[in-house]
């Protein structure tokens, strides 16, 4: 299983990561290949400190003795010291090089994957963002990322690490005394095997617990600040306190008993690894020819140890940590794999010709099919350049029908055509690139005015004039005018700096801004007084006759200017009425 969620994450890696995964392998092996040559200096090291004549007679030293015209057992101390440290430097160079490579290289690669599932994200169909809650996502983007960087990428790359530590170490040791190391290697091996399938149910039901509260902890805080005033005037802050408590609470443990899991066979392995060199000088102080002769051994038997035992125990805190957040990981591949649409990285700044109608053909849509028909068998044709307003009871359809005629929702049923042309998910952008929407519950970064009106662009990229006649469009240009900071003021998060009329003007800039044939208001002036939504309708009904403009509204004065009004019942029944008919 874990294999597989490794494969599906292999897809996603681009191809210069990757080339640094391989780079990173090979200082793997050049880190394993100097832990052999610093334990193997231990044994020359401490032989030449205690038995000179001995390192002096052995045959393996003789080119060395040579090259170096050595005469004096005594005179090879000064020239092994310093290969010995020479060698050790090296080793700590290589291992600090590789700790450092291994961290960014994890971290970078955690960071091209957040920023892929924010984009895929992004390109998701509109019904999929209504049909999810966005705390899911947010904790994807976000914690479970970094979850996956620290929990399934870093400690990967400690395992690989792990393996050829050990490896080198334990050959380096078999060559110094094979029963000695292959012992020591299967008891400790035995240990962490039986550990690993004792806590293998806790760490799941952990790992599923970790991703459940960490959703719960981002769905509490969001709606506790998104509902923040209604949090206050009913007093619901202990409600939220406890919901965000039970959560965070529970998160924390799952995570304190996996980190428990992961850390303490440490200290029983190092303990027992001190019991087994204890019981191995003792026998070869008094088998193997004394303390002299045995000082060597031990010395590299004991530094092999005291570097196999923790490259062992990083092995298992690595797994461990793998296991824990194994839940976390599919949650955030699920996130990955999303797939863009058809249009994504082609050239979306055209559009479709708009130059006759736009069509509801037949057209039904409900959000599942166990759901209700929210609208049925609409057939509605808007002749370009028409002012056209729409209306009806709360919960007809109005709004859905209207994200059809955006492309936001494809038709169950039925077919939205433009010139004839059927819409879908190929071509929704080249329609979408006609229309400028001022929705019902506006959005406002939390940035500048100038930056709300001119959505989407960079600061160094926004018109300024065509900005400030956007805004006098709006009814607003003067009002931000007098303002200290005019269009660099500040708006707020979402908007909160501003009255609900301000917000509206805002959005409706916004719309102005965008120089669209296709104007979509879905109750765009309801928070604006008379005198103000007057004067907007006023400007909307002298843009030029190109101009489709379509309107949803409650009051009838906001559809005084339309050349059509429509009406949907709750039945879907669509009733056609001039506005005159209406009006008076």
């Amino acid at each position: 299983m874990l294999f597989e969620l490794y494969r599906r994450l292999w897809h996603h890696i681009s191809l210069q990561r990757r080339i640094q995964f391989s780079f990173l392998l090979l200082l793997m092996i050049l880190s394993s290949l100097s832990e052999i040559a610093s334990i193997g200096m231990v044994l020359p090291f401490l032989s030449i400190l205690t038995a000179p004549e001995l390192i002096f007679g052995h045959e393996l030293m003789q080119p060395f003795i040579k090259f170096l015209e050595i005469k004096d057992p005594k005179n090879m101390l000064l020239p092994i010291t310093v290969i010995f440290v020479l060698v050790a430097l090296v080793s700590g160079i290589l291992r600090v090089s590789l700790i450092c490579i291994q961290i960014s290289l994890s971290q970078f690669t955690g960071a091209d994957l957040s920023i892929q599932i924010y984009s895929r994200t992004l390109y998701q169909p509109y019904p999929i963002h209504v049909s999810r809650n966005s705390s899911e996502v947010i904790s994807g983007i976000s914690q479970k990322t970094n979850l996956v960087v620290t929990q399934i990428i870093h400690p990967i790359f400690e395992i690989i690490n792990s393996v050829f530590l050990t490896l080198a170490i334990l050959l380096t040791l078999i060559a110094i005394d094979p029963t000695i190391a292959i012992l020591g290697f299967s008891t400790f091996g035995i240990i962490y095997i039986i550990i690993i399938i004792l806590t293998k149910v806790s760490l799941y039901r952990n790992s599923e617990r970790i991703s459940r509260e960490s959703n719960q902890v981002i769905k509490t805080i969001q709606e506790g600040l998104g509902g923040i005033r209604d949090v206050l005037i009913d007093g619901t802050q202990a409600v939220y306190q406890r919901i965000y408590r039970k959560a965070d609470l529970s998160l924390r443990r799952a995570m304190v008993y996996n980190s428990i899991i992961s850390l303490s066979p440490r200290y029983i392995i190092e303990s027992l690894g001190i019991v087994l060199i204890a019981v191995l000088a003792y026998f070869m102080v008094n088998n193997k020819g004394g303390f002299i002769n045995s000082i060597p051994v031990l010395g590299a038997i004991a530094m092999g140890a005291q570097r196999l035992l923790p490259t062992i125990q990083s092995a298992y805190n690595s797994f461990s940590k793998i296991r824990g957040g194994k839940e976390s990981f599919k949650d955030a591949l699920n996130l990955l794999e999303q797939p863009y649409p058809e249009y994504y990285e082609k050239n979306i700044d055209d559009s479709i010709p708009f130059n006759n109608n736009i069509v509801l053909q037949n057209v039904s849509f409900r959000y599942s099919d166990s759901s209700p028909w929210t609208l049925k068998e609409i057939d509605l044709k808007i002749p370009k350049g028409i002012r056209i307003g729409f209306k009806g009871t709360t919960g007809s359809g109005k709004s859905t029908l209207l994200d059809v005629v955006m492309a936001l929702l494809e038709p169950t049923k039925g077919q939205l055509l433009i010139d004839g042309i059927q819409i879908t998910q190929k071509n929704c952008r080249l329609w979408q690139n006609h229309i400028a929407h001022v929705p019902q519950a506006i959005f406002l970064r939390d940035s500048s005015i100038a930056e709300n009106i001119a959505f989407g662009l960079n600061k160094n990229k926004i018109d300024y004039n065509l900005m400030r006649e956007a805004a006098q469009k709006a009814q607003i240009a003067d009002t931000i005018e007098s303002w200290d900071q005019q269009y660099d003021t500040l708006v707020g998060e979402h908007g909160l700096r501003l009255s609900g009329g301000q917000r509206q003007r805002i959005a409706i800039a916004r719309s102005f801004y965008k120089q669209k044939d296709v104007f979509i208001f879905d109750e765009a002036t309801s928070a604006l007084d008379d005198k103000t939504e007057n004067a907007v309708i006023k400007t909307l009904a002298g843009l030029k006759d190109e101009v489709t403009i379509i309107i949803v509204a409650h009051r009838m004065s906001s559809l005084k200017n339309c050349d059509k009004i429509i009406e949907i019942l709750d039945n879907s029944t669509v009733l056609e009425h001039d506005n005159k008919e209406l009006i008076n």
